[in-house]
């Protein structure tokens, strides 16, 4: 791992990087061909890190096709190549979301091929996606809070998965993901944290009427667990765990894995899509289901008495 002697940082917090807090990602390509072996893994680590298990010039041909879209948003520097992903402070990086549809390209890298492969082979079975693809195009700053991905798409069952695949090379001062080890052995000391569903909200109380009208997305609550990624590895123990990504790597992990990202300290956008996959035979979260997905908006929420 490259920049291992500069600070790093989450949240604007730098991070310990002593061998006790900080380290390189288990690498699985060894085993991606044995179903029982993926399983076993993931049951240990709670994360499977797959470099090379996507052909680079596929996730090369979706990143071609996203920094064109970015281009035409005025997000990145015009005077460098489009493929560098240079970031523009007048541009527009709010609609990066729907640098996923219609993208043909990204569909076939998440959702066909070796990606399916991997998972029918972690799961034993056919396999469903998620129709909601989560995509991320993140420029300098601040990069994402200590969370499970439980908190916003627990409707269906647990044995959900997240593929975060880097569009393009993603070095630690990019701001790529990051997890903290062995945090999805701490089910016992998360309970309280991971039976929550970040859709739901109190009706009886006074914003009710602001969530039930789509003026307010959350109720005091955006699903992270901390705000501090020092202190909370230090409550919950194990290392920040991640690595200089390849474009054609995977890092594969569960719902109840904890993981954040690096903040970015460069002057170019960190391009990556977050993708889910089950078992089709057991029940899925229906807000990231169909033509158009109701995500995060009104459909999506419940209401209950507090």
């Amino acid at each position: 791992m490259t920049n291992t002697h500069t600070q790093l940082s989450c949240l604007g917090q730098p991070l310990d990087l002593s061998p006790s807090a900080f380290g390189e990602l288990r690498r699985s390509g060894d085993i991606a061909g044995n179903g029982d072996a993926l399983r076993e893994r993931m049951q240990e680590d709670g994360y499977l890190f797959l470099p090379g298990l996507l052909d680079r010039e596929d996730v090369m041909a979706v990143r071609r096709d996203v920094t064109e879209r970015l281009s035409d948003l005025g997000a990145l520097d015009p005077g460098r190549p489009k493929l560098d992903a240079g970031y523009a402070p007048s541009g527009n990086l709010k609609s990066s979301h729907d640098l996923a549809r219609d993208n043909l390209h990204l569909q076939r890298l998440l959702f066909t091929g070796k990606m399916m492969e991997h998972y029918r082979r972690l799961l034993g079975g056919p396999v469903r996606h998620f129709d909601y693809t989560w995509f991320r195009a993140v420029g300098p700053g601040h990069g994402t809070f200590p969370h499970c991905d439980i908190v916003y798409m627990g409707r269906g069952t647990f044995r959900l998965f997240t593929s975060w695949t880097p569009i393009g090379d993603v070095p630690v001062s990019l701001g790529g993901l990051m997890i903290l080890e062995g945090s999805h052995r701490q089910q016992d000391r998360l309970a309280a944290y991971l039976a929550k569903d970040v859709d739901t909200y109190c009706t009886n109380r006074p914003d009710a009427e602001e969530i039930e009208s789509g003026r307010k997305v959350w109720q005091d609550w955006d699903g992270r667990l901390s705000s501090n990624p020092v202190s909370l590895r230090e409550k919950l123990g194990g290392r920040w765990l991640t690595t200089d990504f390849q474009a054609g790597d995977v890092l594969c992990f569960s719902m109840g894995l904890v993981h954040a990202s690096l903040d970015n300290h460069t002057d170019r956008i960190r391009l990556s899509s977050d993708s889910r996959y089950q078992l089709a035979s057991e029940p899925c979260d229906g807000r990231w289901i169909g033509e158009n997905p109701v995500g995060h908006g009104l459909a999506g929420k419940k209401g209950k008495l507090c």
